[in-house]
């Protein structure tokens, strides 16, 4: 029997968490554009930036909901096809509207479809591919979306610096050539079964709802994500004020320079988890997150602190693909609607732990200055990464899984 080679399915899925990456990170990077083009205002991108979490947080629910009507090519496709036109409808719709504004949130709306779309179908794919190391390929697979995430700070930066913001709606057509690209070689690259059908098949179901390891799962996730955008969310910001340097220089020192880090360990616990325990990998990665924080929290150098950020972002970046992994291996049948809820409750962390950041820094403003405001709001957000060793610790009481 001819054995099915995955190769080109697997690029195809690095290529979709580079469009994450985009359909995420892009769209910041012009609030200041269309403040000044389409008179936006910081309310209304305020406004843009909740609208955006909500249908992220609707797509991983109807993904749960609808996860057996939903193949993996079919879905594949669908979500490349959406980011693919809301960057492209972004370059010219809101031209046309007689409220420049609703062309923006309507294009926005399609880019984030894709996305999370993207979120929760990416994954089982790589999961479902026969593989002796597939703790690794997850973590080989999440490391695409830093590396995305480097790419368009970077690349558009360099962009706007050789033809300006003016061009703005060319560097849009740019990078809807990555989604349009990937959609196409969803069409035709193999797929592998889902292992739910398979389940089916053979009249078995994994019932992963009714287990308490699976209600661990989904808190390891919300505590992985607010203890990832806790930090990354304001990188930027700390940097800037900090060190006092300009925004594009902040933004470099601060959320890139955190994705990279990110980046780097997710490949490295790849290459790791083919010889020692996941977990235990991952319980010291947490004490290391938490050691990163009070860096970040307690050094009077704001350039210590940035260094905290580094290692926090070293640290974190094995966090999510890592619980994934641990969750379709004890449930290995859980599926896309496995894969979806634990987004979910990865996205609840990820908007949760930035806000409780906010709120703090915001009530200690007035008293100190804003930089050691941030470092309040760090302290307070500290108890997430705690949370993380306290249940990758409860965890690890289990049998070994790899």
């Amino acid at each position: 029997m001819k054995t099915i080679s995955y190769g080109t399915t697997k690029v195809a899925c690095y290529l979709g968490y580079i469009t994450q990456a985009i359909s995420v990170n892009l769209l910041p990077l012009l609030y200041v554009t269309f403040q000044r083009e389409f008179s936006i205002t910081l309310a209304q991108l305020g406004l843009l930036g909740t609208v955006l979490f909500v249908i992220q947080i609707a797509v991983d629910l109807l993904a749960a909901r609808f996860s057996k009507h939903l193949s993996y090519r079919m879905g594949c496709v669908a979500a490349h096809v959406f980011a693919t036109a809301g960057l492209v409808l972004m370059s010219f719709l809101p031209y046309l509207m007689s409220t420049p504004y609703v062309g923006v949130l309507s294009s926005a709306l399609l880019l984030s479809i894709g996305g999370g779309l993207i979120e929760v179908l990416i994954s089982p794919v790589i999961d479902a591919i026969p593989s002796e190391g597939k703790t690794g390929e997850m973590s080989l697979l999440h490391s695409f979306y830093c590396w995305g995430v480097v790419g368009v700070a970077l690349l558009s930066t360099l962009f706007f610096v050789v033809l300006g913001t003016a061009a703005w709606r060319w560097l849009m057509l740019l990078w809807a050539l990555v989604p349009a690209v990937t959609a196409l070689l969803f069409l035709w690259v193999p797929m592998p079964a889902k292992p739910e059908e398979i389940a089916e098949a053979k009249g078995s179901s994994s019932h992963f709802m009714h287990s308490g390891l699976f209600w661990l799962f989904m808190a390891l996730m919300l505590f992985s994500g607010a203890s990832e955008l806790g930090l990354a969310q304001w990188a930027s910001l700390f940097a800037e004020r900090g060190l006092r340097v300009t925004k594009t220089l902040g933004d470099l020192l601060g959320p890139c320079a955190f994705a990279f880090f990110q980046g780097l360990s997710r490949v490295v616990y790849a290459r790791l988890t083919l010889r020692y325990d996941a977990r235990r990998l991952l319980v010291m990665c947490a004490v290391g997150c938490v050691l990163s924080y009070g860096t970040i929290v307690l050094s009077p150098w704001p350039f210590v602190s940035l260094l905290g950020f580094c290692l926090a972002g070293l640290f974190v970046g094995p966090m999510w693909p890592g619980v994934l992994s641990l969750s379709s291996a004890h449930f290995p049948v859980g599926g896309t609607a496995m894969f979806a809820l634990l987004a979910l409750c990865g996205d609840l962390g990820c908007s949760s732990a930035p806000a409780i950041v906010g709120a703090v820094s915001e009530s200690l403003q007035a008293r100190i200055p804003l930089v050691d405001a941030l470092r309040g709001g760090f302290g307070v957000s500290m108890v997430f990464p705690v949370l993380l060793v306290i249940g990758l610790l409860w965890l690890r009481k289990r049998k070994t899984v790899n």
